[in-house]
């Protein structure tokens, strides 16, 4: 019986040849170059700082080639190679000529080395940002959000500075990031030993990453954290700079903090939950209810600094399983959480959805790690691997900066609707298309296929971010 369909056809019988023609896979690459060009402006912010000597290749050819490589997904200094012979990667990019594999790792040693050189890629990041007028999105309160964290990078049975013990039981690094506003904007991304615990120089870590913040919007800051920043010193020095601000007339910064009970115990909690007999319980099921306590309570810092806080606490009680069982005793999970809303405007309900919503900055941090392929850090020096992981922040902020601006337009491909598109799908969808090069009349061009589907947004966002003279 025939297939209602018709016969099946066979695999066409292709003939496989080579053109002469200059064909490239990675088209997307020519918005990174645009990007890099106008808003980060990475040659005028490492060469005056760091020139060099004779006719090698300039420091910001370097960073800007390594960036080609991060926003392909790929972080091996090997892969370079594949770009030396092919004209696209060069031209996309503004650079005077491709480095080798081995160019590329010594002259990163070399800039990572010399003093300043972190901070200057942090400065054309920031600038990235701030002149692409990247969109900050605010959470319900009119708070825009800079979540920082601790995560960690596994790089067992290695022989790499810095390697040791994390907290997630192997041997790695554990970075710390700081991700502005809904979208993740990364503001910050530091490499930092294993064995480092979350809270250390964390105070140093926000002198860098407030003002950062701070440039990229005047709405009033909430800095999120778990609980291995709860420390006084850190509310101390986050009051400071809340204060300077508001100085200047700008929105101040509030902060949201888990609790780290230590040696206070939370029977305390629970008993006060119990024992009002007028506070409102909410049943979430049969067997489980829960209870919300505000309160203000007084922190001391060592140099004898009270600091006022609002304490909210979450408590949750069990009698029955979720599977029916009866327990002979009332189970109890007690959440406290840390903060300086204003309970008139952020009722204790919603600082807990807030504190809730801290949580999507894992996504980032599994961004970094594998799409951007820096689970396994390339080099064996520390510092090296420190300059990769900020250059890393610059490329998840430049795919950042091309999905919102196509992959969310009216012209974007059919797909569901998101607040951002993950950096892979960036890459699929942006990065890897194909095109050809083709130089007539002293001009290039970059011709892409009749059915391409990328072309209306890539033609669109190319426009848009042309440079100016």
């Amino acid at each position: 019986m025939a297939h209602p369909l018709g016969e099946q056809m066979d695999p066409v019988n292709f003939r496989i040849e080579r053109t002469q023609r200059v064909l490239t896979g990675q088209a997307g690459l020519a918005l990174v170059g645009r990007a890099l060009k106008r808003f980060a402006r990475v040659e005028q912010h490492i060469d005056p700082k760091f020139p060099v000597r004779g006719a090698a290749l300039p420091n910001s050819d370097i960073l800007t080639s390594y960036l080609g490589l991060l926003c392909q997904g790929k972080s091996d200094f090997e892969a370079i190679e594949s770009y030396r012979s092919e004209p696209f990667f060069a031209a996309s990019l503004g650079l005077r000529s491709v480095p080798s594999c081995s160019r590329l790792r010594q002259r990163l040693n070399e800039f990572a080395a010399e003093d300043g050189a972190l901070e200057a890629i942090d400065e054309f990041n920031v600038d990235l940002l701030a002149r692409s007028r990247a969109p900050i999105e605010a959470l319900d309160t009119g708070h825009v959000a800079l979540d920082i964290d601790v995560f960690t990078m596994d790089n067992s049975n290695t022989r790499k500075e810095g390697v040791s013990r994390t907290y997630a039981g192997f041997d790695g690094y554990s970075p710390i990031a700081a991700y502005l506003g809904e979208q993740g904007w990364c503001v910050g991304l530091e490499l930092r030993e294993g064995s480092v615990h979350s809270a250390a120089e964390t105070d140093y870590v926000l002198e860098r990453a407030l003002p950062r913040a701070a440039r990229l919007t005047d709405e009033p800051l909430l800095v999120r954290m778990d609980s291995g920043f709860d420390s006084a010193a850190l509310y101390s020095f986050m009051n400071a700079f809340s204060e300077k601000r508001q100085a200047t007339g700008v929105a101040p910064v509030e902060y949201l903090v888990k609790w780290n009970p230590r040696k206070e115990g939370v029977g305390a909690l629970i008993e006060a939950a119990l024992a009002d007999e007028d506070r409102i319980w909410c049943i979430l099921r049969k067997g489980k209810r829960m209870a919300l306590l505000d309160e203000c309570i007084t922190r001391r810092t060592r140099d004898g600094q009270n600091i006022e806080l609002r304490r909210v606490s979450r408590v949750v009680e069990r009698t029955i399983e979720p599977g029916g069982q009866y327990l002979l005793m009332p189970d109890y999970e007690v959440e406290v959480f840390l903060a300086t809303l204003d309970a008139a405007d952020v009722p204790a309900w919603k600082v807990v959805r807030l504190y809730e919503g801290h949580g999507i900055h894992e996504q980032f941090h599994s961004e970094i790690k594998t799409d951007l392929d820096l689970e396994r850090l390339p080099s064996r020096r520390f510092r090296t691997n420190d300059a990769v992981l900020t250059l890393a922040a610059v490329a998840y902020n430049l795919l950042r900066l091309i999905g919102q601006n196509a992959l969310l337009a009216e012209d974007a491909p059919v797909r569901h609707r998101a607040k951002r598109r993950r950096l892979r799908t960036v890459i699929q969808e942006m990065i890897t298309v194909a095109a050809m090069l083709v130089s007539h009349a002293r001009q290039k061009v970059l011709s892409f296929g009749y059915h391409c589907p990328a072309y209306a947004y890539f033609e669109r966002l190319y426009r848009e971010w042309s440079v100016p003279g």
